[in-house]
């Protein structure tokens, strides 16, 4: 099985639970009507998409420099985390069993994927896009505050460091899951755990618009704990990658709230108001 087999897998699960989900919390009516309304809502969040697709491809571009800098840098941690938490993620590896490695593979790797989409989908039916810009400020920032610390610090998660007590499930459950997560991430890049925080962030997200998606808070939050174990279960994480992880998490809703509530970007980039390329759209 190649890369191409791996993400046409990834994509065809995560839309069989989107469309679910969106049918049973948003509603099938809801969705066809933002969708062909869609050009003043573009317009709205326009600026705020625009910043985060630029972040989310200079992250992209940059990995192999980023590797080349950390090790210029050469600001190790990996030992400092270990000292403070030891075996931990062993102890956690203790609990292991078939159907238990099996649905934490599932939350790694499919869960985490929808957990982060979902949101895009609820938020933009909605008649007020301030939801949808919260949602893409908060994962612009984890996005790049992660960045900087994945350039700063060198850190090896348990399954690297300690291999004689800490296994690669992830990898022995499904081997071919490298493929993808080689795409996205260098093995030296666990400090703060991306996969902690932005599902802690949804969650916080989800709380915030809990009383007209009251069923997506609790799913949120088991999906979102779900991946936080997850990658100390599979061998990915320390806990204190988790726990950074979602004290960014936290941070990041302070951050947006800021940001948001003046509408910083509005006036940003190519959809800016002198540039919008929806203006007649706007209602």
């Amino acid at each position: 099985m190649g890369l191409a087999d791996v993400v046409m897998r990834l994509t065809v699960m995560v839309a069989i639970l989107l469309s679910v989900t969106a049918a049973v919390i948003v509603g099938p009516r809801r969705v066809f009507r933002a969708v062909g309304d869609y050009r003043w809502r573009l317009a709205e969040i326009g600026p705020y998409l625009t910043v985060l697709l630029i972040v989310l491809g200079v992250r992209k571009l940059t990995m192999d420099y980023t590797g080349l800098l950390s090790w210029a840098l050469d600001w190790n941690i990996t030992q400092t985390i270990y000292s403070l938490e030891g075996a931990l993620v062993a102890d956690v590896q203790s609990l292991r069993a078939p159907l238990l490695t099996d649905y934490f593979v599932f939350i790694y790797l499919y869960g985490y994927v929808f957990l982060l989409l979902f949101p895009f989908v609820a938020y933009f039916v909605r008649s007020d896009m301030t939801s949808m810009k919260e949602l893409i400020v908060a994962y612009t920032f984890n996005y790049g505050v992660g960045l900087v610390c994945y350039v700063l610090f060198i850190a090896y998660g348990p399954r690297n460091l300690i291999p004689d007590i800490v296994d690669s499930l992830l990898y022995v459950t499904y081997p071919q899951s490298q493929l993808l997560t080689g795409e996205v991430n260098h093995n030296t890049n666990v400090f703060p755990s991306l996969h902690a925080s932005l599902s802690m962030t949804t969650f916080f997200l989800a709380w915030r618009t809990k009383e007209e998606y009251p069923l997506w808070v609790p799913v949120s939050l088991v999906l979102g704990v779900s991946v936080a174990i997850s990658t100390m279960y599979l061998g990915i994480h320390w806990a204190t990658d988790v726990v950074a992880g979602t004290a960014l998490a936290g941070l990041s809703i302070f951050v947006t709230e800021y940001i948001v509530d003046r509408d910083l970007l509005a006036e940003w980039g190519p959809f800016g108001r002198e540039w919008d390329l929806f203006d007649k759209a706007r209602r």
